[in-house]
C-alpha cells in the first residue's frame, strides 16, 4: 500500500483499537464490553489483579452516587463555631484529620471548614516571632478567627464522578451532603472518591479496623454496632428483621435501638429475636458502638452450631 493510500485510510479510534485487541463485538455498549472482557481469564496475564480491579471500578463509577461513598452524619467529626481554638487543637490531635467541617448550633447549620495548616500558620503568627500570643489565641473562639474556608454542598444523588471533577476544578477536598430538606446527611472527601476507584488508602495515623464479629465464649459473639443486618443474619444464621416499629434500619445498632425504643447505654441488655440478648458494652448518648450478642451455647459467628471449631472472626 502506498503512502498516499495509507494517509487516505481513516484511522481507527483508540476505543476501536482497544475493542479489536480485546476481541469485542459490536453488541452492547463499549463500557459493558470492556467490563465483561476484564473478567475473562485469558486477560489475567495482561493485567495484574489490582489493575483489573481499578479498571473495573473506573468503568463502574458512572453508577456510583455520593450517598454510596459518603461518611454518614452519625460518624461525622465536626466542630462548632463557638469552640475555643484550644478545643479545636485537641480535636485535630485526637481525630488525626487535616480538615474539619464547622457548623453553628447543629450540623444542619454549616459554616464552612477549617484546615489544620491554616490553623497552625495563624497560631504561629509572625515568622520573626513564632508563637507570640499563641496562648491568648488558643482562648479565642473559632468564629472570631480568620480560619474558615468555603465548603461544597451537594445532594446525595449526585454522581460521584461529577463531584470529583467539581472538587478538582474548585480545588476543594471536602463537601457536605445536604438532603432535600436542607439537613446534613453526611460528608464526602476527595479521599473517599479516590478510594472508590483504587480501594482503601491508609496513612500513618490510620488504625486497623476492628473485626465486625468475634466469638469470645460459647454462645457469646462480640459485634460492632455498625455491622449491617444482612451481614449479622448471615454470620449468625438467624434472620433479623430490618423493620422495627415501622422504621427501616440497616445496622445492628439501629435494630437494637429500635427494639429498645431509645439509645440504650452501657450495661443494658435488650431482648432480641430467636432468644438473642444484646448487651451494650460501648455507647455514647447518641448511638451504640459495640455490643455482645448472647445466644445458644453453640452459637458461633459462622451461622453454625458446635464448639469443636476454633473461634472465628468475620472481617468488616
Amino acid at each position: 500500500m502506498s503512502q498516499s493510500e495509507q494517509s487516505d485510510r481513516p484511522r481507527d479510534s483508540w476505543l476501536e483499537r482497544v475493542k479489536a485487541a480485546l476481541g469485542l463485538t459490536e453488541s452492547g455498549s463499549i463500557r459493558e464490553d470492556l467490563a465483561d472482557a476484564l473478567q475473562e481469564p485469558e486477560l489475567a496475564t495482561d493485567f495484574s489483579p489490582k489493575e483489573r480491579m481499578i479498571l473495573v471500578n473506573v468503568l463502574g463509577m458512572r453508577n456510583v452516587r455520593v450517598s454510596d461513598v459518603m461518611t454518614p452524619r452519625a460518624r461525622m467529626i465536626g466542630v462548632g463555631e463557638d469552640a475555643t481554638l484550644s478545643e479545636l487543637f485537641a480535636l485535630f490531635q485526637n481525630e488525626s484529620h487535616a480538615r474539619l467541617p464547622v457548623y453553628g448550633d447543629t450540623p444542619d447549620d454549616p459554616k464552612g471548614m477549617v484546615h489544620i495548616r491554616d490553623f497552625l500558620a495563624w497560631l504561629g503568627g509572625d515568622p520573626g516571632a513564632p508563637l507570640a500570643g499563641a496562648e491568648a489565641k488558643l482562648k479565642s473562639r473559632l468564629r472570631d478567627a480568620p480560619l474558615l474556608r468555603p465548603i461544597l454542598f451537594v445532594p446525595p444523588s449526585m454522581a460521584a464522578l461529577d463531584l470529583m471533577v467539581k472538587m478538582q476544578a474548585k480545588r476543594l477536598h471536602m463537601a457536605l451532603v445536604i438532603n432535600e430538606y436542607g439537613e446534613t446527611d453526611g460528608i464526602v472527601t476527595m479521599e473517599d472518591l479516590v478510594e472508590a476507584i483504587v480501594g482503601d488508602i491508609d496513612d500513618e495515623h490510620d488504625m486497623p479496623e476492628p473485626p465486625s464479629f468475634a466469638v469470645i465464649a460459647p454462645g457469646k459473639v462480640e459485634a460492632m454496632a455498625s455491622a449491617s443486618l444482612e451481614e449479622v443474619s448471615e454470620v449468625l444464621g438467624i434472620a433479623l428483621e430490618s423493620d422495627t416499629s415501622g422504621v427501616e434500619v440497616d445496622s445492628l445498632g439501629g435494630l437494637v435501638t429500635g427494639l429498645a425504643g431509645r439509645v440504650p447505654q452501657v450495661g443494658e441488655k435488650i431482648e432480641g429475636p430467636g432468644s438473642l440478648i444484646f448487651e451494650i458494652v460501648e455507647a455514647d448518648p447518641r448511638r451504640i458502638r459495640r455490643l455482645i450478642i448472647h445466644g445458644p451455647a453453640g452459637l458461633t459467628a459462622s451461622g453454625k452450631s458446635g464448639s469443636d471449631s476454633p473461634p472465628q472472626i468475620a472481617g468488616s
